[in-house]
């Protein structure tokens, strides 16, 4: 009997090597290889559909054709896909367990199901699982259709007999091909399923919306080609205790990055935030010291959100600095220049900030705003009222501009903000009705300010 043939397959990316090494050399990971049996039988569907001969074009012969949208009846979610779904696309949704992943897809999936031909393939759970699911969130179920599968071959087959124009896949995990011996889960299965659907979704020009799970680090589990094969890609952000959830697009072939939607958890399902800086706003208290009110750019529209800083005396060698929403490494470097620049020492106290409604802040906005609620808690004195700011902090201690700042402070104004501290660059040439701007040109120009 001849010996079975193994070689080694790298967790975190792919990468294959006849034997097992302690790092991946192509990512960089450690102790990911996990040996497999190496297969000579082509992937599943790889000749699918018979692909006929393709010639080169030149850019300008290609016929140019708009893309129609789908809208899902859902003003947020459409915002996220970049105006709502495009046939022949592959939407990749990853987010922590029991935070609203299957919910938002089902009731998007009840909805188009009153206009478009459409199929919910699970397989984690039953079909009474999802029908009772479906009962609960009171959503259109006489046109959905529902398939428990995770063979591939299978899933194909009943895909190309019923010509669903929408299907979602939940999830990407749990499906399997029989050409390889690996278990479901694994990187090989991942990748190998992923790629028939996305041949499949290209060829038969539908809709695909794949569930896939996260790592304890926050990143979509499996091959990191995943995210490559995939058009958009969108994470379920916010904390599965707490109402309120985010979903942000990462990669979107059909809109912008870092879009987000806003949504709300109730007993029928995930409901829509339509204006989410009221609701992050809602139980903001401007007589407390530490908080301060940011506006920061997500995606195409400006968003009003808390930060809040706790700084308190430190009883051991090592202050603690934790930031929730924010980057820590950023919030070490805004404490350095702070020292530095502005003459305020917290090396011997521990800080904590927070961005308030489970919002996770990546762009640089957020540094003047932190900084003025870290100084705010250090004097213990609340910040003047109906103050917003926003702005860069560079390491020289000077305000730098920030993008789109005038639709910043118009949204200002809509909230009854009346006060605004901003970087000089970004002050309107025409004065804001009912809106008191001042301009900084540094850290010190803040800090004296506040001493007003």
């Amino acid at each position: 009997m001849a010996k079975t043939k193994t070689q080694f397959t790298c967790q975190n990316c792919g990468a294959i090597s006849p034997k097992w090494a302690g790092q991946c050399s192509d990512c960089g990971a450690w102790n990911s290889f996990v040996e497999s049996v190496r297969e000579t039988k082509p992937a599943a569907l790889r000749g699918y559909a018979g692909i006929t001969e393709r010639k080169a074009q030149k850019l300008s012969e290609v016929a140019l054709e708009e893309n129609p949208r789908i809208g899902t009846a859902s003003p947020e979610f459409d915002r996220v896909l970049g105006g709502g779904l495009v046939l022949g696309s592959v939407v990749l949704l990853g987010g922590d367990p029991g935070i609203g992943k299957s919910t938002l897809l089902l009731q998007t999936l009840a909805n188009l199901s009153q206009q478009y031909a459409t199929l919910y393939i699970t397989g984690e759970e039953s079909l009474q699982q999802v029908a009772l699911r479906a009962n609960r969130l009171e959503v259109p179920t006489k046109n959905l259709t529902l398939l428990a599968e995770t063979q591939i071959e299978t899933i194909s087959q009943h895909i190309l007999e019923q010509k669903p124009q929408i299907v979602v896949v939940d999830s990407i995990q749990t499906i399997y091909t029989n050409e390889l011996q690996a278990a479901p889960g694994s990187v090989s299965q991942v990748r190998e399923s992923t790629a028939a659907l996305v041949r499949l979704a290209k060829q038969e020009n539908i809709a695909f919306f794949l569930v896939g799970h996260v790592t304890k680090e926050g990143s979509l589990a499996g091959p990191r080609v995943l995210e490559h094969m995939v058009d958009t890609v969108l994470y379920f952000e916010g904390d599965p205790n707490h109402r309120f959830r985010i979903v942000r697009a990462t990669k979107n072939r059909f809109g912008a990055v870092n879009e987000l939607g806003v949504f709300a958890m109730t007993d029928r399902g995930l409901k829509e935030v339509s204006n989410p800086s009221a609701i992050f706003l809602s139980h903001y208290q401007t007589n407390i010291p530490g908080s301060a009110i940011m506006v920061s750019w997500e995606g195409s529209r400006p968003l009003l959100i808390e930060v809040q800083a706790l700084v308190d005396e430190s009883h051991t060698n090592n202050p603690r600095r934790v930031a929730v929403g924010l980057d820590y490494n950023r919030l070490a470097m805004l404490l350095a220049i702070l020292h530095r620049h502005g003459g305020i020492a917290t090396y011997n106290q521990d800080v904590f900030v927070n961005v308030v409604g489970g919002v996770k802040i990546a762009e640089t906005s957020a540094d003047l705003p932190t900084l003025l609620a870290i100084i705010s808690s250090l004097r213990n004195k609340p910040l003047p009222e109906k103050l917003i700011s926003f702005g860069e902090v560079g390491l020289a201690g000077e305000i730098r501009p920030v993008q789109s700042g005038q639709d910043r402070l118009k949204d200002a104004v809509k909230h009854g903000f009346e006060t605004a501290l901003i970087p000089r660059a970004n002050a309107p040439k025409q004065k804001i009705p009912g809106l008191n701007i001042i301009a900084i040109d540094s850290l010190q120009q803040a800090i004296d300010f506040l001493r007003k």
